[in-house]
């Protein structure tokens, strides 16, 4: 497991702020949480497990335009925002060996409330008791002893409408998946959704920024879409850092490079005058040929890691090995995640510029 130079123990902790949505920021939180002191009255057994308690404030801001599945059709009767995205983070942000934890992703498998999980259905009746999806979202978190804050990217109950590439518009996040088409705009309905106060605090207060990864436009550009959230992170003085994809996505992201991502989310970030990134992070080690010849019948292949254009946008690329191999492709939170806070720790640091890479860090740091 990789371990962060001792000698950062010295160093104040860092305020982190992860935005995204589906299973990458679920995955990505899972590495987080480690380096996050255990929440008081908790029943861990150690703080931080076996590394330093190097984060003392970690927020997710979760996109909520699902409408499919379980998530979808708790917002079509009860008319409340998908709670699905928002579930995966505080189970990733639990003491996975809880009960409550294996509760919350426990889904029925018959019967009326066959797919619908136990923790869509636990924070529907906090929604209903509490009158609002965000307060139910903090009063769930405090039940799992989640290592972290979670917010939705927006209170408001909104509705994801794309552009495709031969003119026409495609409403519903399920819908645009399902379309063979690619999508040339992503539109939020309403445009006026505005974000949770605590999630600008939060976000104007990081230390850390992170973006991803997840899917370009579902997961990841769906957050900037609502007002004010672009424009706090142009702000941030954070080290900002966007976690590439590993694979290229069918409808909305084939053939896309490492630096076409990043350009289909700062043209729907509304033009920000200062960039969103610092850094990002890009995989550039080899994946096994049979999960390359499965991933291949989709159309989807490794994203190429143009990295000179990455630099051309004013964002440092980090390259390495970010992969975990499985029945499926995911990043390895565990690389991931010392990664970021080596570039997070090393921006605080007087002695190590801003635009170190991690090579140089720990270098410095010995």
């Amino acid at each position: 497991m990789p371990t962060l130079p001792v000698s950062t123990a010295s160093r104040a902790p860092l305020r982190v702020v992860a935005i995204g949505g589906g299973t990458g920021l679920s995955t990505l939180l899972r590495g987080l949480k480690r380096y996050v002191a255990a929440p008081s009255g908790s029943s861990a057994v150690s703080d931080c497990a076996d590394h330093l308690c190097m984060i003392r404030d970690l927020t997710a801001i979760v996109t909520v335009t699902d409408d499919g599945g379980s998530s979808g059709r708790l917002r079509e009767d009860l008319k409340m925002l998908p709670p699905g995205d928002v579930r995966n983070c505080m189970v990733a942000l639990s003491e996975d060996e809880l009960l409550l934890s294996k509760l919350f992703r426990h889904r029925f498998d018959s019967g009326d409330l066959q797919g619908h999980s136990f923790g869509n259905l636990f924070v529907a009746a906090l929604t209903e008791i509490t009158g609002d999806f965000a307060q139910a979202v903090q009063m769930s978190s405090q039940i799992l002893a989640t290592r972290g804050r979670i917010y939705p990217a927006t209170n408001t109950n909104v509705t994801l409408a794309a552009q495709m590439d031969d003119g026409t518009l495609v409403e519903g996040e399920t819908n645009i998946t399902a379309s063979r088409r690619s999508i040339v705009e992503l539109m939020l309905n309403p445009p006026t959704a505005e974000p949770l106060p605590e999630t600008l605090d939060a976000i104007a207060q990081a230390d850390l920024i992170t973006l991803g990864p997840g899917s370009l436009y579902t997961s990841l550009i769906t957050n900037l879409l609502v007002r004010g959230i672009p424009e706090a992170i142009a702000a941030s003085k954070a080290t900002r850092v966007y976690v590439c994809n590993l694979m290229t996505q069918a409808n909305e992201s084939l053939g896309l490079t490492a630096s076409q991502h990043i350009e289909k989310i700062l043209c729907h970030a509304g033009g920000q005058k200062r960039p969103l990134f610092d850094y990002a992070l890009i995989n550039t080690a080899p994946i096994s040929p049979a999960l390359l010849e499965r991933y291949a019948r989709e159309g989807q292949q490794p994203i190429e890691a143009d990295l000179d254009r990455v630099r051309s946008l004013g964002v440092e690329p980090i390259t390495g090995n970010f992969v975990h191999e499985g029945d499926v492709l995911r990043h390895d939170h565990d690389r991931v995640t010392e990664r970021l806070l080596e570039l997070g720790l090393a921006a605080r640091s007087a002695k190590v510029p801003v635009a170190a890479t991690p090579r140089q860090f720990h270098s410095r740091a010995k």
